[in-house]
C-alpha cells in the first residue's frame, strides 16, 4: 500500500471552544476573532450535554471572515439525517463556505439521552451520510434503509453546490475504514501518537479500497490543554476530562488498546463506590502522560507536545483548552493570544492546499 508523505501536507492548528461548557456564550465571538487574527485555522464546537454547538458556530460564522467552523462532532442519534443536512448548509451559506462537518455514531450514553437506541453503530452510520450528502446536494430524497428512512424530503432552497466536507468520529478498525471509505477524513478523540498512526493508516486503506486517493483525505485529532504556573494546577484542570472519558463506556475499549485498562477498570471501580471525584484521584502519571493532554507552563511547552502527533499522521490538530482557574474568558485570550509565536516551527514545507 503506497503511503504518503504526510510530513510535507499543510499542518493546521484549530481551536475547539466550550467542550466543557467554560466559557459564556456572549464571550465566544470575541475569542473567535481573536483566533482568527492570530493564525488558527478552524474553530471547532462539540456536542454532548454542554451548550449547544450549532448556536455557537453560527456566532463565529458572523463574527468572523477567514476562520472555519466545525462540529467535532455532531451525533447522529440527535437529529435526523434531513435536519443535519439544513444545519450544515445553514451554517456553510452563513459563513460562505467555511463549515467542516463531523459527526458520530453517539455512545449508550448519548443514545440514552435521546430515548434512541445505541446498535449497529457502523451501518446507521453508512445510512446517515449517505441522506445528509444526497440532502445537502439538493436531491429529493426516497431513501427507505433499514435504519433511517426519508421520503420527499427536499430543501426549498437551492444550495450552494460546495460539497461541504464531511469528517467521521472513529477509532475501531472497521469506523475507521468507513471513514475511509463514504467520507473526507477521520476526527480522533483520546487517542496517542501510536494509536493515531494506526487508525491513520486504517482509514488511508479504507479509502483505497473505494478507489480514492488516501492523500487527500485528513486526519483530525484533539489534545486537550492548560496553561498554568504550576504543572499541578495545570494536571488538576486537565484531570477532569480524563476521568469522564476514562468513565465512558465507548472508551474502555480504545483506552485499553492503547495499554491502560487497569488503570480504567480501578477508575471504574472507585466511581462505582465513591462517585467521580473519587475515580478522579486514581489517574496516574503514566495514564496522564500516555493520553493527548498536555499540562503546561507556556504556549512553547504545547507545541513541543504535539509534534509526535503531527509526526504519527495528524494534519489537523484541534487544541480545546481547559482553564484552570475560574476566569476561563482571560486564560483562553492569553492562549490564543501567546500561540501565534510559539507555534512558529510547527508549520511544515507546504505542497498546495
Amino acid at each position: 500500500m503506497s503511503t504518503p508523505d504526510w510530513h510535507t501536507r499543510s499542518m493546521k492548528i484549530d481551536i475547539e471552544f466550550n467542550s466543557g461548557a467554560q466559557l459564556p456564550m456572549d464571550a465566544i465571538p470575541q475569542l473567535a476573532q481573536l483566533a482568527e487574527k492570530h493564525g488558527f485555522d478552524c474553530a471547532w464546537g462539540g456536542e454532548a450535554n454542554n451548550k449547544d454547538p450549532t448556536v455557537m458556530l453560527a456566532a463565529i460564522a458572523a463574527a468572523t471572515s477567514r476562520l472555519k467552523i466545525g462540529s467535532a462532532v455532531y451525533h447522529i442519534l440527535g437529529r435526523t439525517p434531513a435536519t443535519l443536512a439544513l444545519q450544515a448548509v445553514g451554517l456553510d451559506e452563513l459563513s460562505s463556505g467555511r463549515f467542516l462537518l463531523g459527526i458520530g455514531s453517539s455512545n449508550p450514553t448519548i443514545a440514552r439521552w435521546h430515548g434512541q437506541n445505541f446498535d449497529h453503530p457502523l451501518g446507521r452510520v453508512e445510512e446517515y451520510v449517505e441522506i445528509v450528502r444526497a440532502a445537502m446536494r439538493g436531491d429529493k430524497l426516497n431513501f427507505d434503509g433499514k435504519f433511517f428512512t426519508a421520503q420527499n424530503f427536499k430543501m426549498a432552497f437551492r444550495p450552494s453546490g460546495r460539497s461541504i466536507p464531511i469528517f467521521l468520529a472513529a477509532f475501531g478498525p472497521k469506523m475507521t475504514r468507513l471513514a475511509g471509505r463514504m467520507t473526507d477524513g477521520v476526527l480522533i478523540n483520546m487517542a496517542n501518537p501510536i494509536e493515531i498512526r494506526r487508525i491513520a493508516e486504517e482509514v488511508r486503506r479504507g479509502a483505497e479500497e473505494a478507489g480514492k486517493d488516501p492523500s487527500t483525505l485528513e486526519v483530525i485529532c484533539k489534545i486537550r490543554c492548560a496553561i498554568a504556573q504550576n504543572y499541578e494546577a495545570a494536571r488538576e484542570a486537565l484531570s477532569h476530562a480524563l476521568t469522564y472519558y476514562a468513565l465512558a463506556d465507548y472508551y474502555r475499549d480504545l483506552l485499553g488498546r492503547m495499554g491502560f485498562a487497569a488503570e480504567v477498570e480501578a477508575m471504574r471501580v472507585a466511581w462505582k463506590s465513591g462517585g467521580f471525584h473519587a475515580a478522579r484521584k486514581f489517574v496516574t502519571d503514566r495514564l496522564f502522560e500516555g493520553l493527548p493532554l498536555v499540562a503546561a507552563t507556556s504556549a512553547e511547552e504545547i507545541v513541543e507536545q504535539i509534534k509526535p502527533y503531527q509526526q504519527a499522521g495528524a494534519t489537523r490538530i484541534i487544541l480545546p483548552y481547559v482553564a484552570a482557574s475560574d476566569d476561563a474568558v482571560s486564560e483562553v485570550k492569553q492562549f490564543i493570544t501567546c500561540w501565534s509565536a510559539a507555534s512558529t516551527e510547527l508549520t511544515p514545507t507546504r505542497r498546495g492546499d
